[in-house]
C-alpha cells in the first residue's frame, strides 16, 4: 500500500466552549487545517492540526507541503514517514510550526493504520489502561476573566478533567 493523494483545507468551526460555558463571543468561529491521506488501495485517514488566525494558510501550507512528501510511502511505516519528513524541514523544528504541520500527517496515518489493522489507535499503542488521565487545557484560555476560570475548575473536575 502506498500513500497517493494528499489534500489540505481550512475549515472553520464555532469557537465556543461547551465544556464549562467559556464566554466566547457569539457567532466567533476557529480556523481548523484539515487533511486527508489517501491510498492506493482506497483507504483514507483524516487529520487535523490548528495555529492563530493569521497564520492559518501559512500552516495549510506547510500540512500540504509534508504531505506530499510522504506519497509513494507505505502509510503504515510511519515512524520511518516521521524520519522523511523531519530530515525534509530539518531547520524548523522541533517545535513551533513543524511540529503543528507534522500533527496532522500523524493523525491521518495512524487513521489509516487503524482502518487497515481493523483496530482503533488506543490498541496499536499498547492498550494497557481502561482509562486515562486527560486535561482540559482548550478550555481554559487565558483571554477569559479570571471568574470565570475560577469556576470552571471545579466543573472540570466533576466531568473528570484531571
Amino acid at each position: 500500500m502506498k500513500i497517493t493523494k494528499v489534500e489540505a483545507k481550512i475549515v472553520r468551526v464555532p469557537a465556543d466552549e461547551p465544556l464549562a460555558d467559556g464566554p466566547t463571543p457569539k457567532g466567533s468561529m476557529r480556523d481548523l487545517v484539515t487533511l486527508r491521506l489517501g491510498t492506493d488501495e482506497g483507504v483514507e485517514g483524516i487529520g487535523y492540526t490548528f495555529f492563530g488566525a493569521a497564520l492559518t494558510g501559512a500552516l495549510r501550507e506547510a500540512v500540504e507541503a509534508l504531505g506530499k512528501l510522504a506519497i509513494g510511502e507505505d502509510p503504515l511505516r510511519i515512524e520511518a514517514i516521521h524520519a522523511k519528513l523531519r530530515a525534509a524541514a530539518a531547520g524548523s523544528g522541533p517545535g513551533g510550526i513543524q511540529t503543528l504541520a507534522l500533527s496532522p500527517v500523524d493523525i491521518a496515518l495512524w487513521d489509516i493504520k487503524g482502518k487497515v489493522l481493523n483496530q482503533f489507535v488506543w490498541q496499536l499503542i499498547g492498550g494497557c489502561r481502561d482509562r486515562v488521565p486527560t486535561y482540559a487545557s482548550g478550555a481554559l484560555m487565558r483571554t477569559f476573566p479570571l471568574e470565570h476560570l475560577v469556576r470552571a475548575g471545579p466543573k472540570f473536575v466533576e466531568k473528570g478533567f484531571c
